[in-house]
């Protein structure tokens, strides 16, 4: 028989764009929730200007992913959503390249990242500091 839980884990990414590694979070979500078993856990952003990435961290990589960004999307007077601080535009855009929302593989309660592979929130925009992630396991 399939259970279902879910949780809201409630973040402030600050006055910075960031790229936050909620790994852990999800681990503890699952100790709790997966209970050894196998299943799915999924992640959604409910926000049109955040998203969730797979990549390595702390080797530069949460870093070079923001920068790519700035290339891909600059923040400057080119967008026609205008509101928010100067280049707002570009969190709007945001989602259709770092989605907001992921679904992960759960083996025996926990998941089965790749060695290096890491969950993370990427929030670009300044102006809302306030975040929310929901973490949802069906297993």
């Amino acid at each position: 028989m399939s259970t279902f839980t879910t949780r809201v884990l409630s973040l402030t990414t600050g006055d910075t764009e960031t790229v936050t590694d909620l790994t852990s979070a999800c681990a503890d979500f699952l100790a709790e929730s997966a209970e050894g078993r196998d299943g799915l856990l999924n992640l959604f952003v409910p926000h049109a200007t955040a998203g969730v990435a797979i990549l390595e961290t702390g080797a530069g990589s949460d870093k070079d992913l923001l920068a790519a960004l700035h290339h891909i999307l600059p923040a400057d007077d080119r967008w026609q959503h205008r509101h928010g601080s100067p280049g707002h535009g570009r969190d709007h855009v945001l989602p259709a390249l770092v989605p907001p929302h992921a679904t992960l593989p759960v083996v025996d309660g926990r998941l089965t990242l790749g060695t290096w592979q890491s969950v993370c929130l990427v929030d670009t925009n300044k102006d809302n500091p306030e975040r929310q992630v929901r973490l949802s396991f069906l297993g």
